[in-house]
């Protein structure tokens, strides 16, 4: 039907119009921001689980650097505990040599001298501190809290990734290896020679047994690294399946709107046309 009023074919043509700008505009949003989901309304379910899959993706960075924070802290113990077996392995050589009947009374208090200095190097290693706290024993507390506390590694993004390391039994096993007093470094060497190459034999196999402990926390941390940046990187490719752009789809989806843009402008044209031809019947 010619009319004068309304021109349906005119309102067909700016509507397909006006879609295909809007198609336009959310490709040429995606291609410049790189998002396919750049507000709620491009896809609400997605928005969602993205942004969860995100807040997920930053707590297991963080705990990744929580676990390496760990690993520093036992590689830290274990080397101490390195330390300490030879400076323990050096006077367990005194002691046997002290022992032999082959070495002057001049000869054990050289000896007994070294050992002694020896002895405090130890205490001092053993007062090695982490991040400005102490390693191994707290020299002013008492009792139970003397020792090296169980310590708990955050290790995922969840309130339950938690790995307790317990290194206490270990350390308590040590502690015999520090009994000396300074009335019994005078004369170890020179009249209990025998009993130090014991003292010092256990004092070795404690410390041993205590680096070991601490090797396995490590290794474990080192294992819940690999887990979770595995889950890091399939989290991150998850988030990017569902947010970022398809390039080579939503080049082609412009295309397509543009295309659909250019002949609705041209069909929009041949539209207003008809008014003139509605004109030429009454002329």
């Amino acid at each position: 039907m010619l009319s004068m009023r309304t021109n349906a074919a005119s309102l067909s043509a700016q509507n397909a119009l006006s879609r295909a700008a809007q198609a336009n505009a959310k490709s040429g949003t995606r291609l410049s921001t790189g998002y396919r989901v750049n507000s709620a309304m491009d896809d609400a379910a997605g928005l969602q689980i993205a942004t969860r899959l995100a807040a997920q993706t930053s707590g297991m960075a963080v705990a990744m650097r929580n676990i390496q924070n760990g690993i520093s802290l036992m590689q830290v113990a274990d080397t101490v505990a390195g330390s300490l077996i030879d400076i323990f392995s050096r006077m367990h050589d005194l002691a046997i040599q002290a022992a032999d009947g082959s070495s002057t009374q001049t000869d054990k208090e050289a000896l007994q001298g070294e050992f002694a200095e020896l002895f405090d190097q130890a205490w001092r290693v053993l007062s090695t501190t982490y991040n400005g706290e102490s390693l191994f024993v707290n020299t002013g507390a008492v009792g139970s809290d003397k020792f090296m506390q169980p310590l708990k590694f955050q290790i995922g993004d969840s309130s339950d990734d938690v790995m307790t390391a317990d290194l206490s039994r270990a350390l308590i096993q040590t502690l015999p290896s520090f009994k000396y007093g300074d009335s019994d470094l005078v004369d170890i060497l020179t009249a209990h020679a025998s009993d130090a190459i014991a003292d010092m034999s256990s004092a070795i196999d404690s410390w041993a047994a205590l680096r070991s402990a601490a090797g396995a926390v490590a290794n474990t941390l080192e294992h819940a690294s690999n887990n979770v940046a595995n889950m890091l990187a399939n989290t991150q490719a998850a988030t990017g399946r569902i947010m970022d752009t398809d390039y080579a789809m939503e080049v082609a989806t412009s295309s397509t709107a543009q295309m659909l843009m250019q002949s609705s402008t041209s069909m929009l044209k041949q539209a207003s046309s008809a008014i003139q031809l509605t004109l030429s019947l009454i002329s």
